[in-house]
């Protein structure tokens, strides 16, 4: 279904859905007799019989309300309801009209239903069959007299919404919400901060010198852009490959480096594995492996800023492989019926370690996903800033000031491989994986379109980039010297009095560690 503008006023436009979708019948209105059956028993002449009917007939056509005559002398239950042809219309700001591209499921947040209402009596029907309902405790649909299914997909696919081509040029009559050039400054700062970063945590690796790291190469812009569209009281329950998200908020290099290499100074306590960033100052979930998790909790989180009155809302992230998790699909069932303000962004990159899409699902990606569950949705083009940026910052408006979920597909492609764990190159060709680091680059699109507007020059780029890599590996330097979190915080923070077979487990490693210390790195302490 889809919306469509009927009115628009100053900075309000009325939009209207189409009428929903009809539910199949076998019409068969003998069924009306036989409640009635008693009152033909007397008329056991056929011919008495025929004179009955006759004079039904001729009555029913001179009766001026036939609904109330056959209530009342057939004594039948209401089951026919007028259709009302004046949906409810829903009113949009300008700037949640900044992205024209959405699905809308439902004018209405929800289906009404009938276990919450006086059931209808029987109203006067209309000649034309589309104009009647049907009344079930799931809600009111029309009926059709043909059998038809719904088509597993469309044979056009949802469009992509985008601003800048790959030139970095605006695309003539865009519609997005302006960006001002401090704000684009720092976007772009910010998107190649995160360029230089991943290299050179990457290398630390392989060096390695940090035990595992995870890239956000190719996908820079829906990291800084998606942040920068955000307040920052909304509060982030990431996946892995947001990093951008947390440097956009405020993480320093030296907090990155510090959770990476588990020191003391790391605020998980060496607990979690690196690129497992969190920080409770910045409204930013640690980060879990186990995929889709974040989504649920989202749900839950969006809700109690709905219960607290807070102008603020819950933003997700997921990859296109966590959508085939069952958590993916109850954190949108939960977001919608409990109509949560929650933000779910879907970064659908094409790969989900090494598996296609094309072996996730057989729908229209994830974009058509949103709008089964009654969420608002929209496909957007992950590589352009301008567009991610506008799409973001509109959904956000509509979750809080709606109090109701959104779906963001951004498409976008992962150039680097999974993790430092995985080669890309045995399941994808290297033509391919080159053709979107230099033709399709989120941030070099970017940058064109900041330099034409004359804001950014390739002396702030040499300066920016030597900056940023001095800070980086000083930041390493310093992480490396902190001492390892002592060994009995692995058995801390769980219980409250600690039980007798953790005290067993942390005893017994204490003696292992000290028969042992050749097997332990340097820097351990009990």
């Amino acid at each position: 279904l889809r919306m469509t503008c009927q009115v628009r006023q100053g900075n309000t436009c009325t939009c209207r859905s189409s009428n929903p979708l009809p539910i199949y019948i076998v019409k068969n209105n003998f069924f009306l007799l036989s409640s009635s059956l008693n009152l033909l028993q007397p008329f056991s002449s056929p011919i008495l019989l025929v004179l009955f009917f006759a004079y039904m007939a001729i009555w029913f056509a001179r009766s001026r309300n036939l609904v109330s005559t056959m209530r009342h002398n057939l004594g039948l239950s209401a089951i026919f309801v007028k259709r009302d042809y004046s949906p409810r219309p829903v009113v949009f700001t300008n700037s949640q009209l900044s992205s024209t591209v959405f699905l809308s499921p439902v004018t209405s947040l929800r289906h009404e239903s009938t276990a919450v209402e006086k059931q209808p009596e029987l109203v006067q029907q209309s000649d034309e069959e589309d104009a009647q309902e049907l009344n079930f405790p799931g809600g009111k649909v029309g009926y059709t007299s043909e059998m038809k299914f719904i088509p597993g997909s469309t044979s056009r696919r949802i469009p992509c919404y985008r601003v800048l081509d790959e030139d970095g040029k605006i695309i003539p009559d865009s519609d997005f919400i302006p960006v001002s050039e401090t704000l684009a400054v720092r976007m772009y700062e910010q998107m190649a901060t995160l360029q230089v970063m991943d290299h050179i945590f990457y290398e630390a690796q392989r060096q390695g010198r940090i035990s595992f790291y995870l890239t956000s190469v190719g996908e820079e812009a829906i990291n800084i852009a998606s942040a920068a569209a955000l307040s920052s009281d909304d509060v982030v329950l990431p996946q892995y490959r947001e990093p951008g998200v947390l440097l956009w908020r405020g993480f320093t290099l030296e907090e990155f480096a510090n959770q990476c290499f588990g020191n003391k100074a790391d605020y998980g306590k060496g607990r979690q594995m690196p690129i497992h960033y969190g920080s409770n100052r910045l409204n930013y979930f640690t980060i879990s492996s186990p995929i889709a998790t974040q989504l649920p909790q989202a749900a839950g989180v969006g809700y109690s800023l709905k219960m607290e009155k807070k102008n603020a809302c819950a933003v997700t992230f997921i990859g296109d492989g966590g959508t085939s998790e069952g958590d993916f699909h109850a954190g949108l069932n939960f977001a919608a019926v409990m109509e949560a303000p929650v933000v779910f962004i879907c970064r659908n990159n094409g790969w989900a370690i090494s598996t296609h899409i094309s072996e996730q699902f057989r729908s229209d990606g994830i974009v058509v996903k949103g709008q089964a569950y009654g969420i608002r949705s929209i496909r957007v083009d992950g590589n352009d800033a301008l567009a991610v940026y506008s799409a973001v910052r509109s959904a956000r408006e509509m979750a809080v000031t709606e109090q109701r979920p959104v779906l963001i597909e951004a498409m976008t492609y992962r150039v680097g491989h999974h993790s430092t764990s995985d080669d890309s190159t045995k399941y994808r060709a290297a033509d391919e994986i080159q053709y979107w680091k230099n033709s399709r680059n989120p941030v070099n699109r970017f940058k064109k379109w900041v330099e034409d507007n004359g804001w950014w020059s390739e002396e702030d780029e040499s300066k920016l980039r030597s900056n940023a890599r001095k800070q980086l590996l000083q930041a390493i330097q310093a992480a490396e010297m902190w001492e390892k979190q002592p060994l009995t915080e692995l058995f801390n923070d769980v219980y409250d009095v600690k039980p007798k077979n953790l005290k067993e487990q942390e005893l017994g490693l204490k003696e292992l560690l000290e028969r042992q210390p050749q097997d332990y790195p340097p820097g351990f302490h009990v």
